[in-house]
């Protein structure tokens, strides 16, 4: 991504899990990302089913320019976006066809996937954030990470990508979802990038944060150089009030199962 950097902050205590009041009283503020995949699908494993809303929380709406700036009901899921895998490399997610925990995939399909990379794709099939704070909290503990595992003989580090950001209001967030949906199939195809998650404005600080998980840095640098990453770049500085990047590595050691994440500080990640 643009090579900007950001001090990021300390976590002291980690946040607690999931508020479902977040989910049911942001009507206002719900922007969202495109489901990439035509066969129906559902949602991440959230505490949604105790919700009462006015829509099913089992259908799975469509997201586009239209609804991203003019959402017509709250969206009561934040499903990560995978990059597809390789031709030749099949995964069925574990679950049923209405199975709230399952993502959304990419249309285009990533090149190549080295196995620990494959492990990780996997596991975060159950990527979330653990707090409606997620904009604010550190990364290290904004999300999920000690849930997601992967073979205990495996090791390897991955690039992370983060930007904070508060849209200005009023803005015309139809160009900007547009020039980010290309630059995401643009970033699946050109190779490296295995998730993508897009968060919600806050509905009372407006403020949010997204994030990249690459197979390596190079990966990411590579990217940040192509025509549609540039061209969502440039919509995004007259976009927004505040925008940030910050860079994190994600780790994996032998001998342990889960991962866990650590500010980037210098040289190379990943291959």
């Amino acid at each position: 991504m643009a090579p900007v950097a950001v001090t990021p902050p300390r976590a002291d205590t980690p946040p607690q899990k999931y508020n479902t009041t977040f989910l049911q009283d942001d009507a206002r503020a719900r922007a969202s990302y495109k489901s990439h995949t035509p066969a129906p699908q559902a949602v991440i494993d959230s505490p949604i089913q105790n919700l009462v809303a006015v829509n099913d929380p089992h259908h799975l709406p469509t997201f586009d320019s239209t609804t991203l700036t003019d959402p017509g009901a709250p969206i009561l899921y934040l499903p990560p976006l995978l990059s597809s895998l390789p031709v030749g490399i099949d995964y069925t997610f574990p679950g049923q066809p209405d199975d709230q925990r399952r993502p959304l995939n990419s249309d285009t399909r990533l090149p190549d996937i080295d196995p620990v990379s494959l492990s990780l794709h996997k596991a975060l099939h159950h990527f979330q954030p653990v707090t409606p704070e997620y904009a604010e909290t550190p990364y290290e503990v904004a999300f999920n990470w000690s849930e997601l595992q992967l073979p205990e003989d495996s090791e390897r580090e991955w690039y992370c990508v983060i930007f904070r950001s508060k849209r200005k209001e009023g803005s015309d967030g139809g160009p900007l979802y547009e020039a980010d949906r290309l630059a995401h199939e643009e970033a699946v195809q050109s190779g490296g990038l295995i998730l993508y998650w897009y968060g919600i404005p806050h509905p009372i600080t407006g403020l949010n944060l997204s994030t990249c998980i690459w197979q390596s840095r190079q990966h990411a640098i590579a990217a940040s150089s192509r025509p549609h990453h540039i061209t969502a770049m440039r919509l995004a500085v007259a976009s927004y009030d505040r925008y940030e990047l910050g860079r994190y590595r994600l780790s994996k050691v032998k001998g342990e199962t889960s991962v866990f994440v650590t500010p980037y500080d210098s040289g190379d990640v990943g291959w």
